[in-house]
């Protein structure tokens, strides 16, 4: 089917303008971010204050949090995507009696949302005596993020080549090595896609660490972000360059793992 010029462009033109729908909050912050703090800055003169961010990470201890958030989510990534791609392995390519029941008991993280159990859970570890530590705030997200990721590489697995994994087995392969040298590297998309998203959330995540830490030692990003915010409420300069140090990390990655990301969208997840 041929497209004309005139539908080309209109394309084109839909694309563009939801495009910058999209980004107009986005440059809104940047362009406040940038923007003098007082008339002193702005009599001082310079278009761009790239000072505001310092001011922010120094008076909003960004540096603290931010560090927070890294721990944890280097913990909820690397534990969720090893358990997941094994569970994902063990339901996309084995039958066994009550795999189904069990699968959509792994879906059950992914439907009951986290306020449903946060409350409970909080006794639960403040018994075992982990709360205000880093386990308390990652393995709650562990648990989501493996139900997601269980369903997701299980679809992956499920249509993955099996002239690939049969080939492994005439040479002798067993299931570790079928799973981790000949599986994982062909599934690098979908895997970065989910890596991704599993870092977006845990990085997001407000609820769970403002329960589980409730001395306040553990503050990730976005809780020291509305902490700043509860302390500058007209400091809406500061406010935005807190608010992009924040969101920076999230972009950084996606933009580093933006084609593998698009095509673990494309492919990765509709392989059922």
């Amino acid at each position: 089917m041929r497209v004309s010029a005139g539908e080309r462009a209109a394309n084109y033109g839909i694309l563009v303008f939801f495009a910058l729908l999209a980004l107009a909050p986005v440059g809104t912050i940047l362009v406040t971010a940038l923007s003098p703090e007082t008339p002193a800055d702005a009599e001082a003169g310079g278009p761009l204050h790239w000072e505001n961010f310092a001011r922010a990470w120094e008076q909003g201890r960004f540096g603290e949090y931010l560090q927070n958030s890294v721990m944890v989510a280097l913990v909820v990534v690397t534990l969720a995507t090893v358990l997941s791609v094994m569970s994902g392995y063990a339901f996309g390519t084995f039958t066994f009696p009550g795999s189904q029941v069990l699968f959509y008991v792994f879906l059950l993280g992914i439907m009951v949302p986290a306020e449903a159990i946060v409350v409970p859970l909080f006794f639960d570890l403040r018994y075992l005596g982990l709360t205000d530590t880093i386990w308390a705030i990652a393995l709650p997200q562990v648990a989501q993020s493996v139900a997601f990721g269980t369903f997701w590489m299980r679809a992956w697995f499920r249509g993955a080549n099996r002239s690939l994994v049969e080939a492994a087995r005439i040479d002798g392969a067993g299931h570790h090595r079928v799973l981790w040298q000949v599986l994982v590297p062909v599934a690098r998309p979908a895997l970065v896609t989910m890596v991704l998203l599993m870092f977006m959330w845990t990085w997001n995540e407000f609820l769970i660490p403002l329960v589980m830490s409730p001395s306040g030692q553990l503050r990730t990003a976005p809780l020291g972000l509305a902490l700043f915010q509860g302390q500058y409420v007209q400091g809406t300069t500061l406010l935005a360059a807190g608010a992009v140090m924040v969101a920076l990390p999230v972009v950084v990655l996606y933009l580093i793992l933006q084609r593998h990301f698009i095509a673990g969208m494309l492919s990765g997840a509709v392989r059922e």
